[in-house]
């Protein structure tokens, strides 16, 4: 990799999270059954990483058309079974009484200020709908980002390559000046590599869920970014101290 100067970031699961396991273990204990966060963990992100790899982009589609079929993955995998249309709807309850959104990952910000002391720039490239800016705004996001690049508002989405192009000509870089940061292999990665975007994985389980792949860096978090630039000597002189 040559010496970068621009970072993009992804948006879902690598910046900001929702707290859904917790809401499928209250269902769980609702029906008397008791498992653990780490176990529901697993099974809803083996379940994302092959809804990403045998149905690229429904992740991204309304939640009526996909959910109570991945609803059926995520029990098998959990070893449980319930009607899949009645589970759903008591979950969409669970929710609105845990007041469920979108949260921050804790480590965010400091990653993001530590990135833009050393005069890195910092971009976000996001498949996701028109509530995009308010999450961000809502979060303190927006200032950290240089530019922000959002599949609905651009009418491209990953792993095309043209929302990335349209985010160089934006941003007046080349691929070859940037390091994109995502956690979907078949949008993230795939979609790079036909541009010549070096690419950092974010898969949070090591190597789980993505044994058939072959890719390097694979980071669990955003969190040890800085550091991995550090000993790769992508940014040149800078260095990320605390």
């Amino acid at each position: 990799m040559t010496i970068k100067s621009y970072i993009w970031f992804d948006l879902g699961y690598t910046l900001v999270y929702k707290p859904r396991e917790t809401v499928y273990q209250a269902f769980l204990r609702e029906n008397g059954i008791e498992r653990s966060l780490e176990e529901i963990e697993l099974a809803y992100h083996l379940t994302d990483k092959q809804f990403m790899r045998e149905y690229p982009r429904i992740l991204g589609s309304n939640d009526e058309y996909y959910f109570p079929w991945y609803l059926g993955v995520l029990n098998y995998r959990m070893k449980v079974s319930f009607r899949l249309q009645e589970q759903y709807k008591r979950l969409e309850n669970i929710e609105q009484n845990q007041r469920y959104r979108w949260q921050l990952y804790p480590f965010v910000i400091d990653v993001l200020e530590r990135l833009k002391k050393r005069g890195l720039r910092i971009g976000l490239i996001s498949n996701w709908d028109q509530s995009a800016r308010v999450l961000l705004e809502e979060h303190g996001l927006t200032s950290y980002f240089d530019q922000l690049v959002i599949s609905s508002e651009v009418g491209f989405e990953k792993p095309s390559a043209l929302i990335f192009q349209h985010a160089f000509k934006l941003a007046g870089v080349t691929a070859q000046q940037c390091i994109y940061v995502g956690d979907n292999y078949y949008d993230d990665v795939v979609g790079c590599s036909q541009i010549g975007l070096d690419t950092v994985l974010i898969n949070r389980f090591g190597k789980s869920g993505l044994e058939e792949i072959d890719h390097t860096p694979i980071l669990d978090s955003i969190a040890s970014l800085p550091e991995w630039l550090n000993k790769n000597n992508l940014t040149g002189a800078h260095h990320y101290g605390n």
